[in-house]
């Protein structure tokens, strides 16, 4: 009897969870776990924002997929996905030759969500991957070399494109690098412009309004501006277009205003919702039992029926839910329905101040910057141990 095969796409947080959970809880002799990841290593996307700023080396945020799975258990292949045919059971890759499998665990993450907006894919930049945050701080960092010389304003003037959590949290970082940039390219301060856009009617939309007080009011104090209610129309190689015609002149433009499912998922036939799948409560796709979704191409809903957003918690939850329940499905057993457990929320706003909610408690300043640490800490911790917490983590 053929051992099954079990093929895990992305090195994501649900991706390396699953793969970790499905090692420690399979023999040898009861299934072969394959995961594809492009890269050879797996980056950590809740830290990206700070080499996008220049307040952090890019490596931090990165580390090599060999060096936290079990090779002995786990055939890991760089390669890119090209196509998911499903009724094949097959996954199409860029340089290797097509992977057959019995069970297909999808964790592709996303893709950036433009939301129409004109110019945006070509004239903005994008905190993705470790090339894109690379890409961006070169970028400002010769915009700002370049001001001593040409003495035009849009050199030093940063637009960022969405109030969320991603875009609250670069703002943070940029707000603790320009004091250094400036003295760097000999520029006062107070000529920098940062500019932060929403459409929606408040930043962080659905956040505790308490904390988004402070943490407005605290960037402020740091030069920040807030366009509220303002969508972007247009964005050029110029800067941005707001809504009623208002143009702002940028060299930088950085938009963190959204994400959908990647798209090589609604290539494969999975009906989804903007690129995402709503799985069931084993986190299948409708109509296939033998594919799974995770991470941001998955829908999960709450008890109102409304979506989960997207995020490192979640994912890290749907991986180490998988890993145990894909191994009680190959022998035989039911498995259980995944329940999204909140461990809470801090957003950053720098290195020393934060805002976030753990439990029932509101964190704020000092407190909630230490909790921060602590989370991105632990997500080290589920991947090495202390070691590489050691390693890898900063307090």
């Amino acid at each position: 009897m053929s051992v099954p095969k079990i093929v895990i796409l992305g090195a994501g947080y649900g991706g390396l969870m699953t793969a970790k959970g499905l090692a420690k809880e399979l023999k040898s002799n009861e299934a072969e776990i394959t995961l594809v990841n492009q890269n050879s290593y797996h980056y950590v996307t809740t830290e990206l924002h700070k080499p996008a700023a220049g307040t952090s080396h890019h490596d931090h945020a990165r580390l090599s997929i060999p060096s936290v799975i079990n090779t002995k258990r786990i055939h890991f292949i760089q390669d890119r996905v090209t196509a998911i045919k499903l009724e094949e059971k097959e996954v199409q890759l860029e340089n290797n030759e097509a992977l057959k499998y019995d069970y297909l665990v999808i964790g592709l993450g996303s893709a950036p969500e433009t939301f129409g907006i004109k110019g945006l894919l070509e004239n903005a930049f994008f905190i993705r991957n470790i090339a894109s945050v690379r890409t961006i701080r070169e970028h400002m960092e010769y915009m700002f070399s370049r001001y001593a010389n040409e003495k035009k304003e849009e050199l030093i003037t940063i637009v960022v494109g969405g109030a969320g959590f991603t875009g609250i949290e670069y703002v943070g970082e940029l707000v603790d690098r320009m004091p250094e940039l400036c003295r760097d390219y000999d520029i006062p301060l107070e000529k920098v412009r940062i500019i932060n856009v929403e459409a929606a009617p408040t930043v962080l939309p659905g956040f505790d309004k308490e904390l988004v007080d402070y943490a407005v009011k605290y960037l402020e104090s740091k030069g920040v501006e807030f366009l509220i209610s303002t969508p972007i129309e247009e964005c050029t190689e110029d800067g941005v277009i707001l809504k009623g015609g208002q143009e702002i002149k940028a060299a930088t433009v950085v938009w963190t205003g959204g994400v959908r499912g990647n798209k090589l998922v609604e290539e494969s036939g999975i009906e989804t919702m903007r690129g995402r799948v709503k799985v069931d409560e084993t986190l299948r796709a409708p109509g296939f039992d033998n594919v799974f979704v995770i991470g941001d191409s998955s829908l999960v809903f709450n008890e109102d029926e409304r979506p989960y957003p997207p995020t490192a918690q979640i994912s890290t939850q749907q991986g180490q839910y998988l890993g145990k329940n894909l191994a009680a499905l190959l022998r035989g057993e039911e498995m259980k329905p995944f329940k999204y457990m909140p461990k809470g929320t801090v957003a950053s706003l720098g290195r020393k101040e934060a805002i976030g909610v753990v439990g029932n408690k509101k964190l704020k300043g000092g407190a909630a910057a230490f909790m921060k640490k602590v989370i991105d800490l632990r997500w080290f911790y589920l991947l090495g141990g202390f070691s590489l917490v050691l390693r890898k983590g900063k307090l």
